[in-house]
């Protein structure tokens, strides 16, 4: 991408009034680019093992977990306990998981990972966010805080702040659990 910027990130002409006022367009081409790369990592998820990156989040929450309560899951990957117990449903049709009663106390239904389960979760490709974060922990410390500043900002800026989200790049369709 050409920037309309120097290294400094001041225009290259100070004295042209448009130039402060394309900043948001590099904003903007950028915040694509991210939405982009989130949305053909869905898509590469579901070609490559037919499931969406939310079904891997759960499975891998599963699998770390063991046998585990909706109500842990939904902590553990950022989801509403309805959004995961729609997802439950859909890989215990698959025979990817399957719900056993507590032995302990009937009342509590764990979800348990099946054999099925666990050798979908060994060909399943690696997450985008999984590539991020070992990117963004090669940064110094102030470079992540200004990141972080700078995104949350972006947030506020577009009324997201009050939008729940998980910790993963992921904007698969919201029926597709």
């Amino acid at each position: 991408m050409v920037s309309r910027y120097n290294s400094a990130s001041a225009p290259l002409d100070m004295f042209e009034p448009m130039a402060e006022s394309l900043y948001w367009h590099d904003v903007l081409i950028s915040l694509r680019r991210i939405i982009r790369a989130t949305d053909l990592q869905s898509k590469r998820m579901v070609k490559s093992c037919g499931l969406t990156i939310p079904q891997v989040m759960v499975l891998r929450a599963i699998d770390l977990l063991g046998d585990v309560t909706v109500k842990r899951i939904s902590d553990d990957v950022s989801l509403s306990q309805a959004t995961v117990t729609t997802i439950l449903n859909r890989l215990e049709d698959r025979k990817l998981v399957e719900r056993v009663r507590c032995q302990s106390d009937k009342r509590i239904v764990n979800a348990r990972l099946t054999d099925c389960g666990r050798e979908m979760l060994m060909s399943v490709p690696p997450l985008l966010h999984e590539k991020f974060i070992e990117r963004f922990d090669a940064l110094e410390d102030w470079e992540k805080t200004q990141i972080i500043s700078a995104l949350q900002r972006v947030a506020t800026m577009m009324d997201a702040e009050s939008i729940d989200a998980a910790p993963l790049l992921d904007i698969a369709p919201t029926r597709v659990y």
